[in-house]
């Protein structure tokens, strides 16, 4: 293994650049499946389901970041029998729950989001949301590099373990349709300010993030989905990523990704009756020092109240 490749991947992940764990975002390829994780305010779009996700970054790496995630959400309408839920409902709740772990660092987080909708006209709603979260974030001094070691705000840790716990607050808003949605949501509006044992992480900026999908059924056999995200905080570079995904016969979809100045992704997924299963393997852009190595990632999706199936043939059954 390339020990100084290592090091300096590892590095520059957890942010010893500038201030060390406080650097730590998250990264999904298939965003547009965990829409509710990044804006409240989408909290039950697609209904009531089960989501989980497997992402190992850097794969071959030795204290690559891995992330586990779960979610639930709870769409009340679909519960109570409505006809059209996503259009007539009101409220929806949902749990996300995520493991990090990246190096000498371990994070754990809730989040309980709660999404209210307003009916503007007779295909569009508005859909406001509001979040409170819980971090736990575990730091291993043992694990450190040389260079954190080195760093003053965490090298006072060194060969012990510390923990800290940060609660914060995300909102979010939405215009959606069954063809598009626009969205624009923080993460930490409070910055991460409410803080509780050892303070190895001098602040958590808040983050801005928009999010917008389209999608089309060029034929009952063949639809088209487009989405985009930009993410935006100040002690970080500007993230854009896209996504393009076809369709087919609402069993298969294939489809690319990119993420501007860090990395391309292809992806491949299948539909059953009530369960999404994909996949994405990504890898950096050539010259790019911000990723080491190739990523996999994994995520399945459950329906709980209703089937993978069209009301209509201009429908189209994924983001």
């Amino acid at each position: 293994m390339n020990r100084i490749k290592y090091i300096l991947a590892l590095l520059i992940f957890t942010g010893a650049i500038t201030q060390v764990a406080a650097q730590t975002r998250k990264y999904v390829s298939q965003f547009s499946h965990f829409q509710s994780y990044f804006n409240p305010a989408l909290s039950g779009y697609e209904g009531s389901i089960l989501r989980g996700l497997v992402r190992n970054q850097w794969a071959g790496f030795e204290g690559a970041p891995k992330t586990y995630f779960f979610s639930a959400e709870l769409d009340f309408a679909e519960m109570g029998g409505e006809r059209d839920p996503a259009l007539t409902g009101k409220n929806a709740l949902s749990l996300n729950l995520l493991n990090d772990t990246y190096g000498a660092f371990r994070e754990n987080e809730l989040t309980v989001a709660y999404a209210s909708r307003v009916r503007l006209t007779n295909s569009h709603n508005l859909r406001l949301g509001v979040g409170v979260s819980y971090q736990s974030v575990r730091l291993d001094g043992n694990a450190l590099t040389t260079e954190q070691a080195s760093d003053p705000t965490i090298g006072q840790y060194i060969g012990t373990f510390s923990d800290m716990q940060v609660i914060d607050f995300n909102i979010g808003l939405a215009l959606t349709h069954e063809q598009y949605y626009v969205s624009y949501g923080v993460h930490r509006v409070n910055g991460g300010s409410i803080q509780k044992g050892d303070e190895f992480m001098d602040g958590y900026p808040a983050e801005q993030m928009i999010q917008a999908g389209f999608r089309e059924a060029v034929t009952p056999d063949f639809s088209i989905i487009a989405n985009g995200f930009f993410r935006s905080r100040k002690d970080l570079p500007n993230v854009t990523e896209l996504n393009l995904k076809a369709l087919l016969m609402d069993k298969v979809w294939i489809g690319a990704g990119h993420r501007f100045d860090y990395a391309n992704n292809i992806q491949f997924g299948l539909l059953t009756k009530r369960l999404r299963i994909g996949y994405v393997y990504e890898f950096p852009l050539s010259g790019t020092y911000l990723m080491a190595s190739s990523t996999h990632e994994f995520t399945a999706i459950l329906s709980l109240f209703r089937d993978n199936h069209k009301s209509h043939p201009r429908d189209v059954l994924i983001w």
